[in-house]
């Protein structure tokens, strides 16, 4: 599937290009440039139900090629992980949660990129069609996840409820479905984050609405690799990685100067 895609992007700025030399002739040097810079929110729905959120800042070279840089906050979950509830009788005030999850993974990047346009906007509503692409380091924060589970307190039946993360003392109970009542609250582990310096890159097919106008409202599709110095334990059971695939659509929305 990822090679695919790249495939697909590749022949897609191939044909791209030959059309734009065959019939579409660009502006002389300077002309159609209007705009020096251009700052856009992100706002990222990424595979397997995760989310990332950003700036971008970018410089505008010509009237189709723009450099920029941005930065970033988003979630990478394991694809083998799906939230569940357990029996509604006894777990109604708590939340759903994931089986066998140790850690919350959350994301800083950072990176620099070049955003080309392979059409011209045709009027002042057109869509211009490019191709964008971005590198930079990263820094991964694992958050210890927590579940509420029940502790029997004596033989007479009495229990109690405790949140706690995942730890060798622990795995019988965390790892035990009848023993977990919920998801804790997500602030739970918050002054407890591990770190995994690393890296990313994305290449996106991107869609702007009036590319030249000074609203910025754009859209991309495309690939996200995330790339650490470890592998990152999200889940107890399942094998982790330390790469991770994923696809995205971003919205983008902004202003040009």
């Amino acid at each position: 599937m990822v090679r695919f895609f790249f495939c697909l992007l590749l022949l897609f700025a191939v044909a791209s290009e030959g059309l734009s030399q065959t019939g579409f002739k660009p502006p002389a040097t300077g002309v159609g440039v209007i705009y020096n810079t251009e700052t856009t929110l992100n706002m990222k729905l990424v595979t397997h139900r995760s989310f990332a959120i950003g700036m971008e800042f970018g410089r505008l070279q010509t009237y189709d090629k723009t450099k920029y840089y941005h930065i970033g906050i988003g979630e990478i979950k394991h694809s083998k992980e799906y939230r569940q509830s357990a029996d509604p009788s006894v777990s109604r005030s708590f939340r759903p949660y994931v089986f066998g999850k140790q850690n919350n993974l959350l994301v800083i990047r950072a990176g620099w990129g070049m955003k080309r346009y392979f059409s011209e906007k045709a009027k002042q509503k057109g869509v211009a069609i490019g191709m964008s692409y971005s590198f930079g380091p990263s820094l991964g924060l694992l958050k210890p996840y927590y579940l509420a589970l029940r502790y029997t307190a004596d033989g007479a039946g009495n229990s109690r409820i405790l949140h706690e993360k995942y730890s060798e003392e622990n795995a019988a109970v965390f790892l035990d479905n009848t023993r977990i009542l919920g998801a804790s609250p997500f602030t739970r582990g918050l002054g407890k984050f591990g770190f995994r310096p690393g890296g990313n890159a994305s290449i996106a097919l991107h869609l702007d609405w009036g590319a030249f106008d000074d609203f910025v409202k754009a859209l991309e599709l495309g690939l996200m690799i995330d790339a650490f110095a470890q592998n990152v334990p999200i889940l107890v059971s399942s094998q982790n990685d330390r790469l991770f695939f994923n696809f995205f659509l971003n919205l983008q929305l902004g202003k040009r100067k």
